[in-house]
This record gives C-alpha cells, sequence and structure tokens, in this order.
C-alpha cells in the first residue's frame, strides 16, 4: 500500500442516537440522523466530505488526468450508430466531439422502399451509409440531447417512444437525478414541442401506434411504479385515466409493446414470481386483462404471437424447472383459469433443461427469436413457426440446446437480439466479448427448407464494429479459471465459481502482478462478456482485472442465483473470497496488491468483503453501495424497500432473516482492525441507494480504522444512480475510480 505523508483530519459526524428495535434486539445507530438532507447540517457535513477527499487524493491528480485523457483518445468521439428501419424512417444518433450526449436523426426511407414499407426484400431492410460527421441528404436532427441538458446541472432521458407515422415523439426527461420524469411531446412534422406535460412519470412512455394516446406508469411514494394511466394527447394530464393499480407493496410493474404493436403487455412482479396483463392497444377504451395473478406465484412473462390466423400467447415460465420452459396457450384459456389449480399453461414446446436457463423469447412474423445461456453464456437460438406448429399438432417439445443459431468463434461472447422489427425479414444483435469492440449484425429469417425442417441458420451480415482509435487490441488476453465454493451443485459436484482473468499479453502468472477484482452478485443480473475500453488503462499499467462470477448472479443458472440470495446470502462473499484466493494460488496475483471493486448490490460485497477479510486487499472502491442494507429493508416506507424482501428476506416478520442479514450487514459488522484504503463513491439523489448508506459507513469505519489507510466518500451532488451525466462525466468518474484503485496498487505508471 502506498503511503499518504499528510491526512488532514476527516469530516466528524456529531452523534445523535436513534433506538431500533426488533424481535428483541436493541440497536443504537448514531449516524441515522443525517438522512435528512433537507438538513442545512448535513449538506455541510456532505461537502465537508468532499473537501475532504479531494485533499486526501489530490495527489492522484495527475493520474486521474492521464486515465481520462486514455479514455477520451481511444474512444472515436465524433461517431454514429447503425440506422435501424421503423415504418418510413430510418433511425440512428450521432455523437459529436466536445458533446457529452448523443443526438438523435433519421432521414426518409428511399422512395421506392417507401411505397412498400412492409416490403420483405433484404435490400428494403439494408440501412443507409452513414459517415460520422457528414449529414445524409434529407438528414433531421430531431431531438438535440445536449440542447435539451445545457439548462440542466444533470440531464438524462429515461426513454423515447414514436408512434408508427413518425409524426409524434414522447419523451421523458429527469433533470435531478431521482428518476422521477416530465412526460413531453414533440410533433417531429415542425419540430416543435406541444403544450402538454406530464409530471412524475417512473420511466418511459408508450405510445399507441396512432400516436393519439401515450401510457405511463407513476411510483408511490417507496419509488415503487404501481399505477398506470392512459393520456390522450390534446388534453389535460389531470384527465388521464388510471387503467390498472398494484397495491401489493411487493410487486414492482412495467410495461412493454406486443411485437406487432397491438398490445401492451404489463407485468407486476420480483425476483420470485409474476402477475401479468395484457391491454388492447387498438382500444382507447379497453381495460387491462389480467392473465395470471400473483397468487400462482409462478416467474414468467408472456409474448403474444400470431401463428396461422390465430392470436396465441408464449408463455416463458418456472413452472417445470427453474430454468424456465415455453409454452403456447392463448390469452382467453389462461384469464379464464381464475381458480383452477393446477394452472394450465397449454403445450410445452421448449421443454426444462438443467443445463440450459431459457431468458426470454423474441416473436417475429417469421420465426421466434430465443435467448438462451449455457456454460455462463447467452446466445440467440432460433425456433421456427414450423417447429412450433409441429408442437401444436402434437409432434414432441423441442430442446432449447438443439435449436439453431448464428455462430461465433470466441469462447467467451455475449450474443443479444437489439431489434427485432415484426415483419421485417431479418433481425438485429449486438455481439461484444472482453477484447471484441461491440459489432452489429443483421441476420436474414431462415427460409424453411424444402423438406419442411428446420434451415441452417442463416450468415449474419456484419453492420459495424465500433471503432476504437489507436490501440492494438490483440495485446489482450481473456482467460477463465474456476475456484471452489462452499457446498454442492444440483448434480452433486463441488461447487465451482468462475473466474474471468484479464490482462496484457506481456502479463505472465508470475505472482508478481497488481490484480482488482471486481464483483456484483445480486438479482440474478450475470456479468457477461462486454468490451470497455476504460479497463485497457488499468491493464497497460499491468494491472491484471479479475471478475468473480459469484453466486446470486445468473451465470450458471436459476440455481447459481437461488444459491446466493436470501438465507444462503453469504455464498457471495465467501465466493469472492475464494475467486481471490485462487487468482493468488494461480499466480495471477501478488497477495500484497490485491484491489477490489463493486457497486450498488456489489457495493454491499465490498463492505462484507472488507470486514471479512480486510488484509486480503490493498484498496476498495464502493460505488453507491448498499452498506446499511437491514436499515434499509426494515423500513418499508423507503424506497423499494418492500421489494427487497423477496431477494433478501423480510427481516421485520422473520427473525431468523433479521439475525441473518445483520450478521454481514457491512455498517453493522464493522469492527476494530486495519481496514484498506476505501473509497464511497454515490449520489445526493439516488433514489436506489440512498446516500446516507455510504455516509453512515465511512463514519463508522473510521472509528474502528486500526491502520493508517484513508477512508473517504466521493458525493456528487448532481446526480442520481448512475452518477453525473453525460458521456465526459462518466469517464471522469471512471478515471477517479480506477486511479484511487491503481495508486495504492502501486500501479500508476504505464508498462505498455
Amino acid at each position: 500500500m502506498s503511503e499518504t505523508t499528510t491526512i488532514p483530519a476527516p469530516p466528524e459526524a456529531k452523534k445523535v442516537p436513534t433506538i431500533r428495535v426488533h424481535h428483541g434486539d436493541t440497536v443504537t445507530d448514531p449516524y441515522e440522523w443525517l438522512r435528512d438532507k433537507e438538513s442545512q447540517e448535513v449538506l455541510e457535513h456532505l461537502h465537508a466530505e468532499n473537501r475532504y477527499t479531494d485533499a486526501v487524493t489530490a495527489d492522484q491528480e495527475p493520474l486521474r488526468e492521464a486515465i481520462f485523457s486514455e479514455i477520451k483518445h481511444r474512444t472515436v468521439e465524433t461517431d454514429l450508430t447503425v440506422p435501424s428501419r421503423r415504418g418510413g424512417f430510418w433511425y440512428f444518433t450521432r455523437t459529436i466531439e466536445g458533446e457529452q450526449h448523443p443526438i438523435y436523426c433519421r432521414v426518409p426511407v428511399s422512395a421506392p422502399e417507401s411505397e412498400a414499407p412492409e416490403s420483405r426484400s433484404l435490400d428494403a431492410w439494408t440501412p443507409p451509409e452513414v459517415q460520422p460527421g457528414e449529414p445524409l441528404d434529407g438528414e433531421v436532427t430531431y431531438f438535440d440531447t445536449n440542447a435539451e441538458a445545457k439548462p440542466h446541472a444533470f440531464y438524462q432521458l429515461g426513454g423515447m417512444s414514436i408512434d408508427e407515422s413518425g409524426r409524434l415523439l414522447a419523451y421523458c426527461e429527469d433533470t435531478t437525478g431521482d428518476e422521477r420524469h416530465t412526460l413531453r411531446f414533440r410533433d417531429l412534422t415542425t419540430g416543435e414541442n406541444l403544450p402538454e406535460t406530464v409530471e412524475d412519470v417512473h420511466g418511459a412512455a408508450v405510445l399507441d401506434p396512432t400516436g393519439s394516446r401515450a401510457y405511463y406508469m407513476v411510483a408511490d411514494e417507496s419509488w415503487r411504479p404501481w399505477r398506470l394511466y392512459v393520456h390522450t394527447l390534446g388534453t389535460d394530464a389531470s384527465e388521464d385515466r388510471l387503467l390498472l393499480e398494484i397495491t401489493d407493496e411487493q410487486l414492482w410493474s412495467g410495461f412493454g409493446v406486443s411485437s406487432d404493436k397491438r398490445e401492451l403487455i404489463i407485468l407486476s412482479g420480483n425476483s420470485e414470481y409474476d402477475e401479468s396483463r395484457l391491454l388492447d392497444l387498438t382500444d382507447p377504451d379497453a381495460e387491462p386483462v389480467l392473465l395470471i395473478s400473483a397468487d400462482r406465484r409462478l416467474l414468467h412473462s408472456v409474448d403474444p404471437i400470431e401463428l396461422d390466423g390465430e392470436r396465441k400467447l408464449l408463455v416463458t415460465h418456472n413452472a417445470g424447472g427453474p430454468n424456465n420452459a415455453l409454452s403456447l396457450t392463448t390469452a382467453e384459456a389462461l384469464a379464464a383459469q381464475r381458480s383452477e389449480d393446477p394452472l394450465d399453461l397449454g403445450t410445452t414446446v421448449l421443454p426444462h433443461e438443467d443445463t440450459v436457463k431459457l431468458e426470454g423469447v423474441t416473436v417475429t412474423a417469421a420465426q421466434v427469436l430465443v435467448s438462451a445461456r449455457r456454460d455462463t453464456v447467452e446466445s440467440v437460438q432460433l425456433l421456427s413457426l414450423d417447429a412450433l406448429r409441429n408442437v401444436r399438432d402434437g409432434g414432441a417439445a423441442v430442446p432449447t440446446s438443439s435449436l439453431p443459431g448464428p455462430g461465433f468463434e470466441e469462447e467467451l461472447f455475449t450474443c443479444a437480439v437489439t431489434s427485432a422489427e415484426h415483419e421485417a425479414p431479418l433481425f438485429r444483435v449486438l455481439y461484444t466479448s472482453w477484447f471484441t469492440p461491440p459489432r452489429i449484425y443483421d441476420i436474414p429469417h431462415a427460409a424453411p427448407s424444402d423438406d419442411g425442417g428446420d434451415a441452417a441458420a442463416p450468415t449474419p451480415i456484419l453492420r459495424r464494429e465500433t471503432p476504437v482509435h489507436d490501440v492494438d487490441l490483440s495485446a489482450y488476453r481473456a482467460t477463465r479459471i474456476w475456484a471452489p465454493g462452499d457446498g454442492t451443485a444440483p448434480d452433486g459436484s463441488p461447487v465451482q465459481v468462475p473466474v474471468t482473468v484479464m490482462h496484457h499479453r506481456d502479463v505472465a502468472p508470475d505472482g508478481t502482478n497488481p490484480t482488482l477484482v471486481y464483483g456484483y452478485g445480486s438479482y440474478e443480473m450475470s456479468m457477461d462478456p462486454s468490451f470497455g475500453i476504460p479497463r485497457l488503462s488499468l491493464l497497460d499499467r499491468g494491472i491484471v482485472f479479475a471478475i468473480a462470477h459469484v453466486r446470486g448472479g445468473g451465470e450458471l443458472g436459476r440455481w447459481w442465483y437461488e444459491d446466493g440470495k436470501k438465507l444462503t446470502k453469504t455464498h457471495t462473499f465467501s465466493d469472492f473470497l475464494s475467486a481471490t484466493d485462487q487468482l493468488v494460488e494461480a499466480d495471477w496475483a501478488d497477495p500484497a496488491r490485491i484491489a477490489a471493486l463493486g457497486g450498488s448490490a456489489g457495493g454491499l460485497l465490498m463492505g462484507a468483503i472488507a470486514n471479512m477479510a480486510p488484509e486480503k486487499y490493498t484498496a476498495i472502491v464502493a460505488q453507491v453501495p448498499f452498506v446499511d442494507n437491514l436499515t434499509s429493508i426494515l423500513d418499508p416506507d423507503l424506497p423499494l424497500s418492500a421489494l427487497e424482501w423477496e431477494e433478501w428476506g423480510n427481516p421485520i416478520q422473520d427473525a431468523e432473516v433479521y439475525a441473518y442479514m445483520k450478521s454481514y450487514s457491512p455498517y453493522e459488522n464493522v469492527r476494530d482492525t486495519r481496514y484498506p484504503a476505501i473509497a464511497a463513491v454515490t449520489s445526493l439523489h439516488d433514489t436506489r441507494v440512498l446516500y446516507v448508506e455510504p455516509a453512515k459507513w465511512v463514519q463508522r469505519l473510521r472509528e474502528h480504522q486500526q491502520g493508517e489507510a484513508p477512508v473517504v466518500l466521493k458525493i456528487e451532488m448532481d446526480g442520481g444512480h448512475g452518477g453525473a451525466s453525460g458521456r465526459y462525466e462518466s469517464w471522469k468518474e471512471r478515471a477517479w475510480d480506477y486511479a484511487f484503485l491503481a495508486h495504492h496498487l502501486g500501479a500508476a505508471e504505464r508498462r505498455f
């Protein structure tokens, strides 16, 4: 660890005892008063924390500037996305050097093609060649985020929706970071905004195909989306009609649109079960129709599909096993089963498999695109309509593992559907890996073979690879090692934790390397392969970048998640420590120079491993860390707390859950020991993990710190859960985190 010669006195918050009593356990919290962000005293304390952090890390400023400059230099700042066709327009975004935000553009489809927008020829769906910084004939900027953001310290779009004619734009904007949006409407024929607005919208809104109505969610006081409204264009928001109200505080509601734009798909759920509804978008007076209620305790999603003129429903569900199956039924059949037990989900199309996790499907007029995960890798498989018909007519179910799909050469990659217009002759995927910049492929739909079977998967058409400036990506390597975990897998074998190891090709496993270990491990979120320019700055300094794919994530299927939540949550932490040890055992890491990084629920992981094994780490950065999780989840009025019960357990009602959570809560388990250098990074307006959690945590860490390493709090006063807005500000934040870690690892200088 590097030594700091002069450290000013850190801010010391006063102690105001707050008593908490649950299950006969009395806890006194001296720092709970910091929760009041309207208090001038609290704000002054937070500003003092920032000043202290600036002073302590001042010697890291040159390193921060160097890393930021490297990110900026390697990024092609004036760039664009591949145009996507919708109706009579090609839509794409541009970025301009010096500008923080994207610019949204479109150009009309050429005349012969626009006369037949339903055309299924590949030529009609081949995007125009667009050059960075060079406008196309007929190109129009319909939304310049930079101009919209200019009056605000923070600006973020919650989402956009354009009607089928391309006439009306609905967009949601957040100007504080609290993710409560204002819904606005723009006439794209004039470029002028309509006078009407809707306030306090949660997330994105969706226009009906005609552009006459907008559907949106509103959150309750605990920031849980619970009410669905419809706004009729040309009327005041006070007249908006309430379509649905979900009073169950454990259900989070959201919606999407069916692939053919005919129905709104409404899901209300959590990590263990869902409630589904459909709403007819062609009928302005339609009401949501309940399909499967939350009482069924079924984790599922629904996707309408037209099959031989009949309206059917594909249901992805876990009724037959944790890795999901796909069934074919109708909305009417499900809606009619209000009390029948067991629930009849229709005909099984894709059965449950122990080694393949069915993540979901995307419906098109030509085939069904299946997202599946096997051996940690998520890819796209193709289910033909003929295969679907065969199962419908009594044929055998088709294993997901037997479906064809586009092939790629790399062993570890991510391939995901990004666009699949219902009537298009192709669909679009994004492909990336640890050292392959994002590639956009268009893949033609396979035509049925002459014998009625599945045709071979067509060859992907590469439309674009994200350019990277002045870097030889062949100089980097990614490999996979395995660390032993506690317990056994469902097949009875010992648990093995996958660990991704990234390094420069000239870094060898010789036991001398500074190493950064990253982890998350919650909500079944997988740390899938993805390219990142900022990461290269660490690798060029000889740092090994490792990702511990710990339990609580979804990399190895549903069981991997379930074995790292609720009363098995500590597996997440022990897996991370085992991964750290295995990096040493495999000679990738110098045991005296290991750092750790994680954010949000991964910040809880950082706090837990800091308490459990502080001696293993030289430095830790915890981004928007969930480090006072027990206090938060004990208060159902706080943002998202009740929703978290299905992830962590309910400590209000269950004494065992309370005791278990208290046993690992980072804030409640700080002890007298030599902690490594710790930086907690947060945002004042974060509604997901409140700033007060890291603010309290750093106070307690300093009280018990027995070593000389600094503990700092960096708080963004104008940001949200994702930090500050704008790409340059995001790069600066990443540079700050990486400089803190590289500094304490003794790896500030570039080696390659």
